[in-house]
């Protein structure tokens, strides 16, 4: 009789997970895998957007099922300045990605399962019992860091379904035209059907805080100005994404176990700017199927190595919002966006996908900068922050 094998345990059930599970299940046959969850619901209620350039056409054959809606372009807003952009953009929810994983045979989800600690070859529940396993990767999402200086990306989104047609045929990934308070404000639009939309009021802030309520009434009083009329409620949804203004690599995988996997946010995997963390995902699930099969520290090693790449190249965006959050005013930050978004499409699409070309990076610098000069040359270096902290 043959033995079973033990498990690949994914611990914590977010976007890292399922995109490791699911890149696995399609990679490799008959490997069991599971995923802890301390919560009694999975996945959390988040939308996770990209754009087609952020992920290899390749990754798009193992995505498909994950993702719930698909446009074939998108738009910008500011007080100045309108374009439309023909960059395919795509979107996941939680429900989109609970289906998903429901749906592979060799994935178990286990909820309401809190873990008391890791190893490389084992899990320890809070119940006292000890999951064996081949390997363990710790997918619980973003820790705070003393090796991280941030800003925030604070957000309030109503799904909502409207009375009449909100006419809008592509997502706005930013309206810039409100009144810019608490940072960069804009509004997230993101049409599910020619009456549901997603609204979500956008703060990039120097503070994590928010009021919640506060801002679920500027989403119903932005649906109001666009002659928008809500029948109800579908969902709500919140968060905090940090925006990265200076990084210490050391300092932060420091703070890590050097033998355990970290994936997704715990890792400091997303994008420094836009606080998006699902390319960055992607990628680390195509780096545990190409080292597969291996145990957790070989995977921890290939892990840290991709993201002290990651570090390296993503020194120019930190170097950007620290003008954004540092060197411009909080009710002119809109112009430096504004101005970003008249660079050419393919600029604009290597930026997000975290591959900006030194010729871009001139591209986007050159010129008179939307910033007063003497505050931008005491943003270009990170480590005064990472010593002293925020001023």
């Amino acid at each position: 009789m043959s033995k079973v094998p033990s498990p690949l345990v994914l611990v914590g059930a977010g976007l890292a997970s399922a995109l490791v599970a699911q890149r696995l299940s399609l990679a490799t046959e008959g490997l069991p895998i599971l995923i802890l969850e301390a919560r009694d619901t999975p996945f959390g209620e988040h939308t996770w957007s990209f754009h087609d350039a952020d992920v290899d056409v390749s990754d798009f054959t193992w995505l498909k099922p994950l993702i719930a809606r698909r446009w074939d372009g998108q738009a910008v807003r500011f007080p100045r300045y309108r374009r439309h952009l023909p960059s395919g953009y795509s979107s996941l929810t939680s429900a989109s990605v609970a289906a998903a994983i429901a749906g592979l045979d060799n994935v178990e989800l286990r909820l309401a399962t809190p873990v008391a600690s890791l190893s490389g070859h084992h899990v320890a529940l809070a119940d006292g019992t000890v999951q064996l396993a081949s390997c363990v990767v710790d997918c619980r999402g973003y820790r705070p860091s003393n090796g991280l200086v941030l800003g925030y990306q604070k957000f309030v989104g109503l799904e909502v379904e409207l009375r009449e047609p909100h006419g809008l045929a592509h997502p706005v990934i930013m309206d810039a035209t409100v009144d810019q308070r608490d940072g960069y404000r804009f509004l997230y639009l993101l049409p599910q059907s020619p009456t549901r939309v997603l609204i979500e009021d956008t703060r990039y802030s120097d503070v994590a805080e928010m009021d919640e309520t506060a801002l679920v009434g500027d989403v119903n009083g932005y649906a109001s100005t666009q002659g928008w009329s809500i029948d109800h409620v579908i969902r709500r949804e919140q968060g905090v994404l940090p925006i990265a203004l200076a990084h210490d690599f050391d300092r932060f995988w420091s703070e890590l176990p050097s033998d355990i996997p970290q994936a997704g946010m715990r890792a400091g995997l997303f994008h420094p700017t836009t606080g998006y963390s699902l390319p960055d995902a992607v990628r680390v699930a195509n780096l545990v199927a190409e080292n597969w099969p291996s145990n957790s520290e070989q995977l921890a090693k290939a892990i840290r190595q991709h993201a002290a790449r990651q570090h390296r190249r993503q020194r120019f965006y930190r170097m950007l919002n620290r003008m954004l959050f540092l060197a411009a005013r909080p009710e002119r930050r809109h112009l430096v966006l504004e101005r970003f978004y008249r660079l050419p499409t393919p600029l604009i699409e290597r930026f997000y996908a975290g591959r900006t070309s030194g010729y871009d990076i001139a591209r986007i610098l050159v010129g008179k900068p939307p910033v007063p000069v003497h505050r931008a040359l005491a943003c270009l270096r990170e480590a005064p922050l990472l010593k002293n902290g925020l001023p």
